[in-house]
């Protein structure tokens, strides 16, 4: 039957329910601040909301939300092909532009809607799209939706790259190379220079998700790329305005003309509504907070490498590098699934990841961290995994 595939899934979630777990879609109650809420019951530490620089609960983002919705009212109601283009919407675009040095920038309503618009249009048949084997499933789905053939090449592995590119032959020169800043499950960074440089000797355009590593990286948190030296290589930069700008969106920014040509066709961007003027005010406050604010990213990495720091002592298998990202893997996902509780419980709300959603083998307790955490909150992060259930089920 249509239904019979989901059975599997229905299962684990009834044996969740049962033994009275809910990491995944926990229901947080209330906002307290940036880094603290009420999940299914509890006031908890949010270490695991991507809210990098903490200016969801900005009061100039919040000032300027609610201005605009007083404005333009709630939402548009159309998409941006029709009666959904606001000046608004100009505004962040050319913004955004400014950011990067580029001349062209089109916004989409959400990241997902941005990353996959975009691979599933640049790309078509008889083009070969050739991604990093860890990229985010909205990569996947755009690629998988453009009629391109797909090819993966070794995580963060330029020489395996090189080695894919090199058989294309003379295809490599129209090929579209996918990577991300830093990847969302373990917080490693790609090796964006030696990217860059295989780019340049075999040609192909770069597109480069700076999902995780907007205003976590680079100059005016310009990116991953920007912090490589290789901003100069991209082709398309692409992200979101849920992460570090604590809004929702997505954009593209590139040098090429032709953006403006694949606006009109990405129908990720023709057949939805715009976003909201709330929204897109928050996004332009939070993004001119990021340039002027260069502390904020200092704080964040001081705070990411103080949490990575002391997970890592505790004796806990994390990630290959501290970042903003900071995970810790298990083996057993029984094992992951007690000390997610057990966190919450102590009162640390993380992510809990389980293959196949993560990148290996293991779950994941992932931690995201904020500039906005005080050393207090880092402490009990840390102290939290050190609980006895917690640490020995780390302990690798």
């Amino acid at each position: 039957m249509l239904l019979d595939k989901f059975a599997p899934m229905a299962q684990i979630r009834a044996e969740l329910a049962a033994a009275g777990i809910r990491p995944f879609g926990a229901v947080t109650e209330r906002l307290i601040s940036a880094t603290e809420a009420v999940v299914e019951g509890r006031t908890v530490i949010l270490a695991g909301t991507n809210n990098y620089l903490g200016l969801s609960f900005d009061p100039r983002c919040i000032a300027d939300a609610q201005e605009a919705a007083a404005r333009w009212g709630t939402g548009t109601t159309g998409s941006r092909m029709a009666n959904g283009t606001f000046a608004e919407h100009l505004a962040l675009e050319a913004e955004l532009a400014d950011l990067y040095g580029l001349p062209h920038a089109m916004v989409f309503t959400t990241g997902f809607s941005a990353t996959q618009g975009l691979c599933a249009t640049l790309a078509g048949p008889g083009d070969v799209i050739l991604l990093d084997a860890d990229s985010h499933a909205s990569i996947y789905s755009g690629a998988q939706l453009s009629g391109a053939e797909v090819l993966r090449f070794k995580h963060n592995d330029p020489a395996d790259l090189e080695k894919r590119l090199r058989r294309l032959g003379e295809r490599a020169a129209d090929t579209l190379i996918v990577v991300e800043g830093i990847y969302s499950m373990l917080g490693d960074t790609a090796p964006l220079a030696e990217i860059a440089a295989v780019k340049r000797e075999y040609g192909g355009f770069l597109m480069v998700d700076e999902a995780h590593s907007l205003g976590v990286l680079g100059e005016q948190g310009r990116g991953a790329a920007d912090a490589a030296g290789v901003a100069d290589a991209v082709d398309f930069f692409v992200g979101t305005f849920s992460k570090s700008l604590g809004a929702i969106g997505g954009f593209c920014a590139s040098p090429h003309a032709a953006l403006e040509a694949v606006r009109f066709s990405t129908r990720a961007y023709i057949f939805t509504a715009s976003a909201s003027p709330s929204v897109v005010a928050s996004t332009r406050a939070a993004l001119a907070i990021m340039r002027a604010e260069p502390q904020l990213q200092r704080r964040l990495w001081a705070n990411a490498e103080r949490l990575y720091a002391g997970l890592r002592d505790l004796g806990l298998q994390v990630g290959p590098q501290p970042g903003p990202v900071v995970a810790v893997l298990l083996d057993d996902r029984d094992t992951a699934l007690a000390a997610w509780q057990r966190l919450l419980d102590a009162g640390i709300y993380v992510n809990l990841v389980v293959p196949p959603a993560s990148p290996t083998g293991a779950s994941l307790l992932r931690c995201s961290l904020s500039a906005a955490h005080s050393d207090a909150q880092i402490g009990r992060i840390i102290a939290a995994f050190a609980d006895p259930v917690a640490g020995a089920a780390g302990a690798l």
